[in-house]
């Protein structure tokens, strides 16, 4: 079967399941009248899957669909053949690819020989990671060892009420440990974009995660080979006069940091990653004068911005991910620390930590740094610091940057003091040692003078200082490191 074969029936199948036919799903995804089907060069049939090519906002982009009506959208051996020869094209090619995920894993009745197509197709996944970007849409059922396909991309989507993304099915499991798991509670796209972090996206319907889709397209670079600045529009002047009526007078009261990044990118531009997950970190997309760059920011409306273990899993795949396509990230620091539970450093906080560090020490991409209030601690170091590699590192006026709050430092520095003292002479004792703290650690002065960041910068200015060094740093020669495979990744 091929597109203009399709038979009435098999869309009403779809329909009745509230959800749409292929056929439809890539004439939303695709500029109209763009799309080439791809045919497999040895024609078995049609065997569920749809390849081909075609435009996403004028660039080329490459496709692979699963149709549930067609054994299920299941994998099989010469299914998974198909997809491979697409993604090989791809990389050929240096564009993107899209898969499609609509079907019930690997094929049964086909045994060892499903299980080895989908490993090949692994395989292929692998190969093309860092290379081109890879998006995965999850319109229907993604089960057992195939979910690894969609799990190797850069980007998973997910549907409300049409998703649904497990290792082992809802049944199974109810029946080894006697629970009463629906699908949704197991594999939902509500699970995954909030609680497990698979997925990247959560879209209402299908129509809006297309729309959704194009839109990423349109931000990427088609490889990791294209130019570093990546430019679709002029740089517009926009006055800033104001974002600093989006921070609090007082340095501990929390905000909202989505309306800061808005004010410093070009107008309705920013396309949040992972909103739903460890939103104590904000990663996401964005232009700053038509330039793509890659955004992460401390959310202070969640734990104060500060960082646990999924927090630093999320910045550290968004920042490889940037620095393979040479997206410049800007880095904007507002954390009192790390998050203090006994939880946290059971679930390995240390490694999970590390692989953020890794991530930025090993980014060659542009790194442009902001302290907009207060680096406390690892996070200063956490959050692309000049020390881990940044080319500029910046704060604004009454940034603080110290080990730690001024009380937990008092209580440390002061203890032996302190135990000799009572009542109100103690409490005195503790407000001087706090305003001495707060007077001589408490600011920027320090960092400032010794040169551990750059510049001290007015945060109606931010917007041009990052635009100017963005272009300035362009040409910058790649920064040679020593002679290696790669890192180790401490996971």
């Amino acid at each position: 079967m091929y597109l203009s074969q399709v038979n009435p029936y098999s869309i009403a199948k779809q329909h009745n399941r509230d959800k749409l036919h292929l056929i439809e799903r890539i004439r939303l995804l695709f500029d109209r009248d763009s799309f080439v089907e791809d045919y497999p060069e040895e024609d078995a049939g049609y065997d569920g899957v749809i390849t081909g090519y075609g435009c996403i906002c004028g660039q080329h982009v490459y496709f692979y669909g699963q149709d549930f009506t067609c054994m299920g959208g299941t994998f099989g051996y010469h299914h998974c053949q198909q997809i491979i020869a697409i993604i090989q094209k791809a990389i050929e090619n240096r564009r993107p690819v899209i898969g499609l995920y609509d079907g019930g894993g690997a094929r049964i009745q086909e045994g060892a020989a499903s299980v080895a197509g989908c490993g090949e197709l692994f395989r292929m996944n692998t190969k093309a990671s860092g290379y081109i970007p890879q998006i995965a849409i999850i319109a229907g059922t993604c089960a057992g060892g195939a979910v690894y396909s969609p799990g190797l991309m850069d980007f998973i989507f997910t549907i409300d009420k049409i998703s649904n993304l497990f290792v082992t099915g809802a049944k199974v499991i109810n029946e080894v440990q006697g629970t009463d798991y629906l699908i949704e509670e197991l594999g939902g796209a509500e699970i995954h974009s909030s609680l497990s972090g698979v997925a990247h996206f959560r879209m209402e319907d299908e129509r809006s995660c297309y729309e959704q889709v194009r839109r990423l397209v349109d931000m990427l670079p088609p490889c990791y080979m294209e130019e570093r600045i990546f430019r679709t529009a002029a740089y517009r002047e926009k006055d800033l006069s104001d974002i600093r009526a989006f921070l609090p007078e007082d340095q501990q009261e929390p905000y909202d940091v989505l309306p800061v990044i808005e004010e410093i990118l070009d107008d309705d531009s920013f396309l949040e990653v992972h909103s739903e997950f460890a939103a104590n970190i904000v990663t996401g997309l964005g232009r700053l004068g038509g330039i793509t760059v890659g955004v992460v920011a401390s959310q202070t409306l969640c734990k104060n911005g500060s960082i646990d273990c999924d927090a630093a899993d999320k910045a550290a795949h968004f920042v490889q991910y940037c620095d393979c396509y040479n997206i410049p990230i800007i880095t904007l620091t507002d954390s009192t620390g790390f998050v203090m539970e006994a939880e946290q450093e059971h679930k390995g906080l240390i490694r999970h930590g590390a692989k953020m560090i890794q991530a930025y020490a090993n980014a060659t991409t542009i790194r442009l740094a902001v302290v907009l209030r207060k680096a406390y601690g690892g996070p200063y170091i956490l959050m692309g610091c000049k020390q881990l590699g940044a080319d500029r590192h910046y704060v604004w006026p009454r940034a603080e940057v110290a080990v730690m709050k001024a009380e937990g430092a008092v209580a440390v520095i002061s203890h032996g003091q302190m135990a000799k003292l009572e009542g109100v002479e103690k409490e005195a004792f503790l407000q001087d040692q706090l305003t001495q703290y707060q007077k001589l650690y408490m600011n920027s002065n320090m960092v400032l003078k010794r040169h551990f960041v750059d510049e001290e910068i007015r945060p109606e200015t931010t917007r041009e200082v990052l635009y100017q060094d963005l272009l300035r740093l362009s040409g910058k020669p790649a920064e040679k490191n020593i002679s290696k495979k790669h890192t180790v990744m401490p996971v």
